[in-house]
């Protein structure tokens, strides 16, 4: 007879507190976004609001033009995440399943780039830009990030550890390489898209310095520097209505990653990413 593991009682507590503490700062930034300026700096400070409002999220949307820098990152966000699946899809199952000259050359190419530090091609990206007239555009926010070497690799690897059995038995049923990969290999790839899709997500979403670089009016403000302006500008002193603009920014990314983080475990344990 086996016995039975003991309860690591001691390893829950820990765990508890480490959460916790990731946790607080969180639930602070979602109360304080409801108080007004006087109980947030009233001493000593308080957790739970005595008179909650929006009043904050209204001024936010109102004066400060959140509703404008929300759009542009949506807008941003699903063309660039949308893109990144298609084009690293295709790209991915061509290094993996299809032969063709030059190859290896391809994929050395693909993991060559994952070393060069998104800073070293700033400028050159900025002076291309430039060159096609795109500064003050939303299109200067989606193009240099259509298609990333991590997705790429990301799908090549998902799609690696795909059975070839599939693509020979639709091949032999008549259907031709792009039958084998929109209706055999697509369908399969929910978990990597799920991956692949929340860390790009993630990525445009949080992005700061391009847009605050390529974005010459309000207009085309992102979130994040939506929120540096409110930090920074003439809201500077405003914490209720900062704390209101930081709940905006992350609450889309926890719902994503929410809905998504069954897919999402899933997809980095079949992809070969350790």
């Amino acid at each position: 007879m086996f016995s039975k593991p003991k309860t690591r009682w001691w390893l829950y507590i820990v765990l508890s507190v480490l959460l916790s503490m990731v946790m607080l700062p969180f639930v602070w930034m979602l109360l304080g976004s409801v108080k007004p300026n006087s109980e947030l700096m009233a001493s000593p400070p308080s957790w739970l609001p005595q008179n909650p409002s929006l009043a904050n999220f209204q001024l936010l949307f109102e004066k400060a033009s959140f509703g404008t820098y929300f759009v542009n990152s949506v807008v941003v966000a699903v063309v660039v995440v949308a893109a990144n699946l298609m084009f690293s899809a295709m790209l991915g199952y061509a290094l993996a399943r299809l032969d063709f000259p030059g190859k290896r050359i391809v994929f050395g190419a693909v993991m060559g780039s994952l070393m060069i530090p998104g800073l070293v091609l700033f400028i050159p990206q900025f002076i291309l830009a430039a060159n096609l007239h795109l500064i003050g555009n939303l299109s200067a926010l989606m193009l240099p990030f259509l298609v990333q070497p991590f997705g790429v690799f990301l799908m090549r690897q998902f799609f690696i550890g795909l059975p070839k059995d599939l693509a020979e038995a639709a091949r032999i049923d008549g259907a031709g390489e792009l039958g084998v990969f929109f209706r055999i290999y697509l369908p399969l790839a929910v978990p990597a898209f799920a991956t692949l899709g929340i860390l790009t997500f993630l990525g445009s979403w949080n992005n700061f310095l391009w847009p605050l670089v390529v974005s010459v009016n309000e207009s085309t403000y992102t979130l994040p520097v939506g929120l540096a302006l409110v930090a920074n500008g003439q809201h500077q002193a405003d914490y209720g209505l900062l704390l209101a603009g930081a709940t905006v920014v992350v609450a889309p990314i926890l719902v994503v990653f929410l809905f998504l983080q069954r897919f999402f475990i899933e997809g980095i344990a079949t992809s070969g990413i350790k």
